[in-house]
């Protein structure tokens, strides 16, 4: 079934989902009425490993970039880059105002910066509490905890009655900052009558309750006591309550703090400038001083989490850091959750390390992480305070979705009620009503591989797996330019296909088939070179296929003398 969205009614609300449905990462939700739309969220996502060459993944904004008239501002839930990474990219195509608190709009400045769009952009800072009117929209900001600080929930009061919007939270009842998830204004929310709430997924699977932040500091303290050699701690750049944890038992331990990677430096002077990390500054030394001091005088403050391969904690595996080294009996804390697809190259950082003889601990060993998301209770907690007519589960593969989805039955939204969409489908909300239609090619995904602008084609992709599983063969012809007939014996060459020094056999049979090919075109085809091409390369991939049981990739190469 499908529904003309250009056409709405006065109470209709349309919701599209560019990204972050059916996927970590990539979140960004547009609310479109007749006049208006609203945009909550930016993000990107890293590629997977099968995805050579590409850099970053951003959500295909076409839909919008069609509508950007109608844009009255893009809100911000809170500065982590599956939420933000992408500002840069939809601001150069869509310049609406920008809506975030303070620490998540400084985090942004630096992509904005980077892409050249800062002096552009219309960056305002909301706080907590604050209620905006946006057209058709009202937007009201509410406080939650999360893994950084200055999250927050957005309450978008519509023609269609109040729609929450979660971003990403859990409810922490001793938060390292001291500030609380504001259940009281999402109680008086639900007393108003929440028409629809669309909340965070992520740990859908996960039973009870998400452990409070400060419940891993026992656990790192522990590994301070009994680490006497150098002490390197991984963990998200953006991780600002876990990064302040680990300040607080450096200066208990006596360490001086060194930092190391780009985003991690940035973040950091950022937060302190900010107020939001309270640091000694007598305490921070400059990475390029740790081999001035003993080993159990310094720590070490890395990014490179999930195996990044150009990332601090990469290259200190490989000893090709430029001015730190691991030795052995170093200890190294990865403080980080493993994001579902960086398994081999996380296991890669790892396998290097213990060979430089380092000790780890990770969260599989040792309780030194703790997500910023919330398990099974606080998302009933969530549902039970805002009390939802309709229900849609956001943020998470689709498994993470349907479990989210029976949660919400399980604490009584009706199953009728209750909608499960991915990336492009739209939601149609009244104050009645809330159906998903079909996708009609509302998304999409915009795979960068160097400048954003330019974005990768899906076949570019695909030639480069192909060249990374089956290699490559290309058959090089010289023919005469006057009568179009062979001037010396075709050439084969193969890069990783097959050995050459052990496959003549087979080339010279590839040989023998593109003097074939050749043979059979009419004249006036052999003066086509892009018709060779296509039949040399048809002719040798079947050869190859029912040779092989492989598939290189073909590239005739035709020459004329």
């Amino acid at each position: 079934m499908t529904i003309d969205n250009d056409n709405l009614s006065n109470e209709n609300v349309s919701i599209i989902p560019l990204g972050g449905l059916g996927e970590f990462g990539l979140n960004m939700m547009v609310y479109e009425t007749e006049n208006d739309i609203v945009v909550i969220d930016t993000g990107f996502m890293l590629p997977s490993s099968d995805m050579p060459g590409v850099d970053l993944i951003f959500p295909d904004i076409h839909y919008l970039v069609e509508r950007q008239e109608k844009v009255r501002g893009i809100l911000l839930t809170h500065g982590h880059e599956d939420h933000i990474g992408a500002l840069a990219y939809v601001l150069q195509q869509v310049n609406a105002p920008v809506y975030g608190t303070q620490l998540t709009l400084s985090i942004a400045t630096g992509r904005l910066k980077e892409y050249g769009v800062l002096a552009e952009a219309q960056l305002n800072v909301i706080e907590p509490g604050d209620q905006i009117e946006l057209g058709d929209f009202s937007a009201e900001f509410i406080y939650v905890t999360h893994s950084i600080p200055d999250a927050v929930a957005i309450a978008l009061h519509t023609p269609a009655g109040i729609i929450v919007h979660t971003g990403d939270f859990k409810f922490d009842a001793t938060p390292v900052d001291g500030k609380l998830s504001d259940i009281q204004t999402l109680a008086r929310l639900g007393s108003e009558g929440v028409v629809l709430l669309l909340s965070d997924s992520t740990n859908a699977n996960w039973p009870g309750q998400t452990p409070s932040e400060r419940s891993i500091y026992d656990a790192v303290d522990n590994i301070f006591q009994n680490t006497d050699q150098q002490l390197f701690l991984c963990t998200f750049s953006s991780s600002l309550h876990r990064i302040q944890q680990f300040i607080d038992l450096a200066e208990k331990h006596r360490r001086l703090v060194a930092v190391t990677g780009r985003s991690l430096t940035n973040n950091i002077r950022t937060a302190m400038d900010l107020g939001y990390l309270d640091i000694n500054p007598d305490f921070l030394i400059d990475a390029r001083e740790v081999a001035m001091f003993k080993p159990d005088e310094v720590v070490v403050f890395t990014t490179g989490s999930q195996g990044e391969p150009r990332s601090a904690l990469a290259l200190l595996a490989l000893d090709n850091h430029p001015f730190l080294r691991i030795e052995p009996h170093d200890t190294v804390v990865l403080s980080a959750r493993l994001i579902p697809g960086n398994e081999r190259s996380v296991g890669n950082v790892l396998n290097h390390l213990l060979r430089r003889g380092a000790n780890i601990y990770h969260e599989k060993n040792a309780n030194v992480h703790v997500s910023g998301h919330g398990a099974c209770e606080d998302l009933k907690l969530m549902l039970n305070l805002l009390q939802p007519k309709f229900f849609v589960p956001i943020h998470g593969e689709y498994q993470n979705l349907i479990r989210h989805a029976e949660l919400a039955e399980s604490v009584g939204i009706p199953a009728e009620n209750i909608r499960v969409a991915e990336d492009g489908e739209l939601i149609q909300l009244t104050p009645n009503s809330c159906e998903v239609f079909e996708r009609e090619g509302r998304s999409g995904r915009v795979l960068v591989d160097g400048k954003p602008e330019i974005g990768l084609e899906d076949i570019v992709l695909r030639d480069r797996i192909q060249l990374s599983q089956d290699g490559m063969v290309i058959p090089i012809i010289v023919m005469h330019s006057d009568g179009g007939k062979i001037a010396t014996e075709p050439e084969i060459i193969s890069r990783g296909f097959v050995y050459m020094d052990e496959s003549e056999e087979l080339m010279e049979e590839a040989k023998e088939i593109t003097r074939r090919v050749i043979e059979n075109l009419t004249d006036e085809q052999k003066h086509e070179t892009e018709t060779i091409q296509d039949e040399i390369r048809t002719a040798l991939r079947r050869f190859f296929t029912q040779q092989m049981q492989r598939s290189p990739l073909v590239l005739p190469v035709v020459m004329r003398v």
